[in-house]
């Protein structure tokens, strides 16, 4: 049996931990390096590892992507509200390792995605009009969630744009996160809604992630290739 190693970036973070603790049960995964934004300085042995897994910050991603490029392992991003440098930076890397960005691991999330482009596909965007109400702890930082806009890419490429002043982010209390995407038509309406109840989904998805993109030719990925839907 071959074993995924990790190398886990802000692993003392909300999704570091369970990330990890989901992976101590899962004999296919081992977490060889954990690293959290407590650490000045690491090092990890060339070949230490097989896929770099962030889920940090801005900092922590351009750690990640050294890391990656120093070990030649894959790289799994699910950190949020990261700049177009760092965009640029993990593009660039693409070429020569598989990288997976994904602003949401989950499967639900995945299969939203694509019922929205293809409600968008089907309604038009004559007629119809289109929000997207987000919901997250008060401890989230960016807004609107890179969920958020995920879902509204999805819906532009079925051909129904999404203004950004059509995205409603709400910070509050203890909320894992909610998405809804609002259709409004002619005497009709129709909702798309994802509720996250733990954040064991996002780990679970994660660690799939991981394993799909271990071994990986170089690329751009996305959840989407995980799950092979197009």
């Amino acid at each position: 049996m071959i074993v995924v190693k990790l190398a886990l970036m802000g692993a003392s973070g909300r999704m570091g931990t369970r990330i990890a603790a989901l992976a101590e049960g899962d004999a296919r995964i081992e977490v060889v390096a954990r690293i959290s934004s407590k650490d000045k300085a690491f090092s990890l042995p060339s070949g230490a590892c097989s896929v770099v897994v962030d889920f940090s910050s801005e900092h922590g991603t351009a750690q990640a992507i050294e890391l990656s490029r120093a070990t030649g392992a894959a790289l799994l991003v699910g950190t949020t509200g990261l700049g177009a440098a760092t965009i640029e930076n993990l593009r660039a890397l693409s070429a020569s390792r598989a990288v997976l960005v994904a602003p949401n691991t989950s499967l639900g999330i995945a299969v939203t995605r694509r019922l929205a482009r293809l409600a968008a596909e089907l309604l038009g965007p004559a007629g119809w009009s289109v929000d997207i109400v987000e919901s997250h702890h008060d401890r989230k930082k960016d807004a609107p969630s890179g969920t958020a806009l995920a879902l509204a890419k999805s819906l532009e490429e079925g051909g129904m744009p999404v203004p950004a002043a059509r995205i409603h982010a709400i910070r509050a209390g203890d909320t894992i996160g909610e998405h809804e995407i609002r259709l409004a038509g002619p005497s009709e309406r129709i909702h798309l809604m994802h509720q996250a109840v733990t954040r064991d989904l996002f780990a679970a998805g994660a660690l799939k992630a991981a394993t799909w993109l271990s071994g990986r030719g170089p690329g751009w990925y996305s959840m989407d290739d995980v799950l092979g839907t197009p």
